[in-house]
C-alpha cells in the first residue's frame, strides 16, 4: 500500500539583496534590541581602556604618592630649578590634599612672568589621580619641551624700487653682463643686437650687430678687453672692446646656445644650448676642449668658480650636474627639483649656490652640493632669472612680471612686486628674462619681455619701522 504523500509548500523565490536585508535585520533584532540607543558602557572595559592611554602617554613618569610641598616664594630668589612647567586645565592649580596618586608632568618652559617667578623659574604642576579623563589624557605632545625656532630670523633689508627704465631694443632683452670696471653693461635682444650703456647715465654708448638670431648669452672677461656672446644661431662670438668687431667665433653647437659663462681664473668659456650638452672652449686656439654630456635636455643655466666643482650646469630635464673640468666628467647629479632649473646663482662670499624652478628655489652647499632648504614661499611662475648681492639680497624674476626680492640666509621674500609693461605692450608681456647685480651690489638691472631695461636700487628713506620684517618661522621644514 503506497505511503500517504504530502504536498511540500513552494518556496518562494527571493533576491540575495533581500535575504541579505532579512538577515541584517533578524541580527539587529537579537543584538541590539533597544534600537537607536547606544549600549550602556561596560565599567570595566573603560578602566581598562583609560589605563591603557595612561601607560602610553605617562609610562616613563614615576607616582609620587604625595604632593610636594610648595615652598614659600615671597623671599626666593629668581632663578632656574630643576623641575620645568606645564600649563595644565585650570582645576589643576589647586591640588586636593587627600590625593592617593598623582602624576608629576614635565618638562616645558614657563612663560615670564608667571606667578611672579624670574625669567628663567620652573616649577612643577602635579596632576592629581582623582580628576577627570579630559584632564588627565594630555596629548603626549604637550609633554614635549617647547624650543623656540632655530630658524635663522631674517636680516632687515630695504626695500628696492625702480628708478629708471631705458628704451632702445626692438625686441625681447634676453641677457644682460656688466663690465668689471662698472662703468658700462651691455644687453642682447632679440632684436640681433647688442647695446652698451652706461650705468650712471643709462644712456647708449654702443650698438654691436652680427648675430642672426636672439642674442641669449653675455658675458665680459675680467682678465681681457674681450666680451663674448651668444645666440640662437649657434654661434658664439667673442668680440674685441678695443676694435669693437668679431674676433673669434666658436664652432660647434648643434642647435641654438642659452647660456654662457667665464671661468675665473683660466682662459675657458663654457656655453650650453638646445643640443644637451655644455661645451668647454679654449679662448685662445677656438678649439673645443671638453663637451660636457649627460644631460637629456636643454642646458639653461651654468655658472663656473676656481675650485671643484668648477663647472655647474642646470638642465630642462630638472637635474643639476657638477662637473670635473681635470676630466670632462660628471662629478654628481641633484636630482632635487620636478621641473625645469632655467635659472642658478652662485653666492659671491659664501660656498653656495640657489638654483630656481617653477616647483621651488633651492639653496644647496658646496662644494658637495647638499641640500640645504627651500625659499619659505613660492613664486608659482616660471623663473627665468635670478641673481644675489653680497649683501644676501637674492632677485628672482618670473615669466609673469612678477621679481621678488629675498634674504638669503632665512629664505624669507621680504618683497614682491609687479614689474610694470611699457604703453603700446601686451599685458603678456610683463616677463623678466635677466637679471644682473653691478659689481657693488648697489644697483640692479632687469631685461624685460616689453623690450625695456630697468633699473632698481634700494630706498633710501626706508627705515625697520616704516617697512617692518613681517617674518613667520615655518611650521614643517621639507627636506627635499
Amino acid at each position: 500500500m503506497p505511503a500517504p504523500t504530502t504536498e511540500i509548500e513552494p518556496i518562494e523565490a527571493q533576491s540575495l539583496k533581500k535575504l541579505s536585508l532579512k538577515s541584517l535585520k533578524r541580527s539587529l533584532e537579537i543584538f541590539s534590541p533597544v534600537h537607536g540607543q547606544f549600549a550602556p558602557p561596560d565599567p570595566e572595559a573603560k578602566k581598562i581602556r583609560l589605563s591603557h592611554k595612561m601607560k602610553v602617554a605617562f609610562g616613563g613618569l614615576e607616582p609620587v604618592s604625595q604632593p610636594p610641598r610648595q615652598p614659600d616664594r615671597s623671599n626666593e630668589q629668581p632663578g632656574p630649578s630643576n623641575a620645568l612647567a606645564l600649563a595644565g586645565p585650570e582645576g589643576s592649580k589647586s591640588t586636593q590634599k587627600g590625593t592617593e596618586s598623582a602624576l608629576v608632568v614635565g618638562p616645558t618652559l614657563q612663560p615670564k612672568g608667571l606667578n611672579n617667578i624670574g625669567s628663567s623659574g620652573k616649577s612643577t604642576t602635579i596632576i592629581p589621580a582623582n580628576v577627570s579623563s579630559y584632564q588627565r589624557n594630555l596629548s603626549t605632545a604637550a609633554l614635549m619641551e617647547r624650543i623656540p625656532s632655530r630658524w635663522p630670523r631674517p636680516e632687515w633689508h630695504a626695500p628696492w624700487k625702480n628708478y629708471r627704465v631705458i628704451q632702445g631694443h626692438l625686441g625681447w632683452v634676453r641677457s644682460v653682463a656688466f663690465d668689471p670696471s662698472n662703468e658700462w653693461f651691455c644687453t642682447g635682444s632679440a632684436d640681433r643686437t647688442i647695446k652698451i650703456w652706461d650705468v650712471a647715465t643709462g644712456v647708449l654708448k654702443l650698438t654691436l650687430t652680427g648675430h642672426i638670431e636672439q642674442v641669449r648669452g653675455l658675458a665680459v672677461s675680467n682678465r681681457h678687453t674681450y666680451m663674448f656672446s651668444a645666440g640662437d644661431d649657434k654661434q658664439v662670438k667673442c668680440w674685441d672692446l678695443e676694435q669693437n668687431k668679431v674676433i673669434r667665433s666658436y664652432h660647434g653647437h648643434l642647435s641654438g646656445v642659452y647660456c654662457l659663462a667665464l671661468h675665473p681664473t683660466l682662459d675657458v668659456l663654457l656655453t650650453g644650448g638646445r643640443d644637451s650638452v655644455c661645451r668647454v672652449w679654449d679662448i685662445r686656439t677656438k678649439m673645443q676642449i671638453f663637451a660636457l654630456s649627460g644631460h637629456d635636455n636643454t642646458v639653461c643655466s651654468v655658472f663656473t668658480r676656481p675650485t671643484d666643482p668648477q663647472v655647474v650646469t642646470g638642465s630642462h630635464d630638472t637635474t643639476i650636474k657638477f662637473w670635473d673640468l681635470r676630466y670632462g666628467k660628471t662629478m654628481s647629479t641633484l636630482t632635487h627639483h620636478k621641473k625645469s632649473v632655467r635659472a642658478m646663482t652662485l653666492h659671491p662670499k659664501e660656498n653656495a649656490f640657489a638654483s630656481a624652478s617653477a616647483d621651488n628655489i633651492k639653496k644647496f652647499s658646496l662644494p658637495k652640493g647638499e641640500f640645504c632648504h627651500n625659499m619659505l614661499s613660492q613664486q608659482k611662475t616660471i623663473i627665468n632669472a635670478m641673481a644675489v648681492n653680497e649683501d644676501g639680497v637674492m632677485v628672482t624674476g618670473g615669466d609673469n612680471g612678477s621679481i621678488w626680492f629675498w634674504d638669503w640666509k632665512s629664505g624669507h621674500s621680504f618683497q614682491q612686486s609687479e614689474t610694470i609693461v611699457q604703453p603700446g605692450s601686451l599685458e603678456s608681456e610683463a616677463g623678466i628674462y635677466a637679471a644682473c647685480y653691478d659689481n657693488t651690489g648697489s644697483r640692479l638691472v632687469t631685461c624685460e619681455a616689453d623690450k625695456t631695461i630697468k633699473m632698481w636700487k634700494e630706498d633710501e628713506n626706508a627705515t625697520p619701522e616704516t617697512h617692518p620684517i613681517n617674518f613667520k618661522p615655518p611650521k614643517d621644514i621639507r627636506r627635499f
